[in-house]
């Protein structure tokens, strides 16, 4: 008596080394795609981080050169943008001292910051009363805007009122 052999053709394991390496193409191609992306999170984190250590920084000074310590009585003179003449980012004492400041890397008033290189920050200050009802020199806004290793731009702005 014959026995039949069982097993598989050359036709069907050709198939099967096919559709195998198609799969494992597109999980390759999906693993790459995350990969490329895994320190965008980290670098919006830190983004956020960098911003809103500036912005504390800032929105603690007074807001502005006249105003006396303790913010009463309310300044009543004109809205004036950008650091008095001779002034340092060390000696910023008003919100719109950070007016045009540009940190790359970024930096506190004491040192530069550990962990942030290729990060940059930029801070506009402008009068912006009207924006918020009030008058024009009443309010400032402060824009922030960070830029990530990878180039992507995080933009923050918060007001700073006359009080």
């Amino acid at each position: 008596m014959m026995r039949l052999h069982r097993g598989a053709t050359l036709v069907e394991l050709v198939m099967t080394i096919v559709i195998i390496s198609v799969a494992i193409a597109g999980v390759v191609g999906a693993f790459a795609l995350i990969t490329g992306r895994s320190a965008d999170p980290l670098n919006q984190t830190r983004a956020v981080e960098l911003a809103q250590l500036y912005m504390d920084e800032i929105i603690s000074r007074k807001y502005d050169d006249a105003t006396p310590q303790g913010g009463t009585p309310k300044y009543t003179g004109t809205c004036n943008i950008g650091p008095e003449g001779g002034e340092t980012r060390d000696t910023y004492d008003d919100v719109d001292d950070y007016h045009n400041t540009t940190d790359s890397p970024p930096a506190n008033a004491e040192a530069v910051l550990t962990g942030y290189s290729g990060f940059a920050v930029e801070v506009e200050v402008a009068c912006a009363g009207d924006e918020v009802n009030l008058p024009d020199a009443e309010a400032k806004r402060i824009d922030l805007t960070v830029t990530a290793p990878g180039g992507q731009a995080f933009s923050f702005s918060a007001y700073r009122a006359n009080f």
